[in-house]
């Protein structure tokens, strides 16, 4: 679906397909234990968040070099702008190959190559954001936030990632208000796996201006009025959440009811190698299983924007916006 959109929840090593992951595992003599790209891709079935992280980890050893990373945005922004994606607010897990040898700066630097030329050769403007891991320790948190000193310019925010059974966003604190002092913005992934109250740590402990998933928002009500009060952004992943058994089956996602609650919400694709689709995809899928009209769409469009950090660009901002309501399905 080419509709103008934004997608605002996206891990770029989460695009890392099995041709990619292959080739790239060639070139950097990674043995991978799988031996064809089918059998791969056979194995991106998921019981749950734990066993799609196993995988999504064990593949990143694949990723080396700064031509590896630019590659691999490259790679994303290409398909991304051939489903209607015009902004990308991308994450990236530093620690996550800091762990393995390869430093912060060979990852920052090569996805700024291809970001650096986004607009240019895909029609995609691009931030970065710098997740932490919350199943390592908020001193690591804390020592990356440090590492990425001399690349803070190529970053506009932090988020929050990866497990979250036993990892409450409070345990986060200290680093988040490094990172504000330092004017990043600030997101979090919570409610996804996590209770109602880890969204509610998120916003009121870390001041969070977007909260990445939200999905268990209907379970409180109390945390709906706030959501809407607020106009809290919501960054939901329909596809991932039933991949992830999160959902059982994508009719019984509750976007149209969060919709209607007047919930500010989006539709992005998370890890999209993994989950079965690109956002645009994720639109599609999102319309035929809970039968989204034209202007339901439209305004997922529009709230995408909305929540976009581009309060420094609000002729850009409007310029999207207009695009969607010009949009012709």
């Amino acid at each position: 679906m080419h509709l103008p959109k934004a997608e605002l929840h996206l891990h770029i090593e989460g695009t890392l397909e099995p041709e990619l992951a292959f080739e790239l595992a060639a070139r950097n003599a990674v043995v991978l234990p799988y031996s064809t790209t089918e059998e791969l891709r056979r194995a991106y079935l998921f019981d749950d968040l734990q066993s799609f992280l196993d995988l999504y980890y064990a593949l990143m050893a694949v990723l080396r070099t700064e031509d590896d990373f630019d590659r691999l945005a490259d790679a994303y922004l290409a398909r991304a702008a051939a489903q209607g994606v015009r902004h990308a607010e991308i994450f990236f897990d530093p620690q996550a190959h800091t762990a393995r040898g390869v430093d912060i700066g060979t990852v920052v630097e090569g996805l700024a190559r291809a970001l650096d030329r986004s607009e240019e050769r895909h029609g995609i403007s691009t931030q970065l954001i710098m997740c932490f891991l919350r199943d390592r320790s908020a001193e690591s948190a804390l020592a990356t936030l440090e590492a990425a000193g001399p690349y803070l310019h190529r970053i506009a925010g932090v988020g929050l990632d990866s497990a979250e059974v036993g990892h409450p966003p409070s345990k986060f604190r200290e680093v988040y208000e490094a990172a504000a002092a330092l004017g990043l913005r600030k997101v979090a992934h919570a409610g996804e796996e996590g209770p109602p109250a880890d969204i509610w740590e998120a916003l009121d402990v870390l001041g969070v201006e977007r909260v990445d998933h939200g999905l268990r928002s209907m379970e409180d009500p109390e945390l709906v009025k706030r959501l809407v009060r607020d106009r809290v952004p919501l960054t939901l992943c329909p596809l991932s959440n039933v991949r992830l058994r999160a959902i059982d089956v994508l009719e019984d996602h509750p976007l149209r009811q969060m919709m209607e609650a007047g919930l500010l919400v989006t539709v992005n694709s998370d890890d999209p190698a993994y989950f079965g689709g690109y956002v645009g995809d994720t639109f599609h899928a999102v319309r035929e299983a809970l039968g989204l009209g034209q202007e339901q769409l439209r305004e997922l469009a529009r709230n995408s924007f909305r929540a976009a950090f581009l309060d420094h660009d609000e002729e850009r901002r409007a310029a999207y916006l207009a695009e969607v309501d010009a949009y012709v399905f």
